[in-house]
């Protein structure tokens, strides 16, 4: 009976201890190769993990960019009624300031009519009519005259009722303008 012989042996050594070295070394490929096998296994499958992993991040930041547009978009209506409010109130105020040039007008117009009404009267009527009424609208209707019209008139007053208009008159806006 032939011995059967592995294609290692065939041309290989001849003697015992050439031959358990072999078969040392030929077992202890094969466990290496067991033994290496779930590392191998592992390390596919922590690729798998690697990949869901990744899979998963992709779905997180995709549904962060979703919030993150919704957010903006919020932002965006919101930045256009602001924007929409500022110039709704950009245009009252215009309006307003309108408004209250055309009311000063009017005073100033209101104020020119009694100044000439004033003009217009004999010196004593005038002076006494100035002398009754509050010191701030005597000062207005002063500063407005003419300077020769209001003197005959103040010439016509109490003196301390003169010294008083005068200082009045002095501090008033009329005589320094402020820009």
């Amino acid at each position: 009976m032939k011995r059967k012989v592995l294609f290692f042996m065939k041309k290989g050594p001849r003697n015992g201890a050439a031959r358990h070295a072999l078969y040392f070394l030929v077992a202890a490929f094969c466990l290496l190769s067991v033994f290496s096998l779930p590392f191998l296994t592992s390390y596919a499958f922590a690729e798998d993990d690697m990949v869901r992993l990744v899979e998963k991040k992709a779905r997180e930041l995709k549904a962060k960019e979703e919030a993150l547009k919704k957010e903006e978009e919020r932002l965006n209506i919101l930045k256009k009624e602001v924007d929409e409010k500022i110039e709704k109130y950009s245009k009252l105020l215009t309006q307003l300031e309108h408004t209250l040039k055309r009311i000063e007008k009017s005073q100033d117009d209101k104020l020119d009519q009694v100044v000439r009404a004033f003009e217009s009267m004999p010196a004593e009527d005038a002076a006494s009519g100035l002398a009754a009424m509050s010191e701030p609208m005597a000062v207005k209707i002063l500063v407005r005259m003419k300077p020769k019209k209001a003197g005959i008139i103040m010439s016509n007053m109490e003196k301390n009722k003169v010294a008083s208009l005068t200082e009045a008159m002095t501090r008033s806006e009329k005589n320094f303008p402020v820009r």
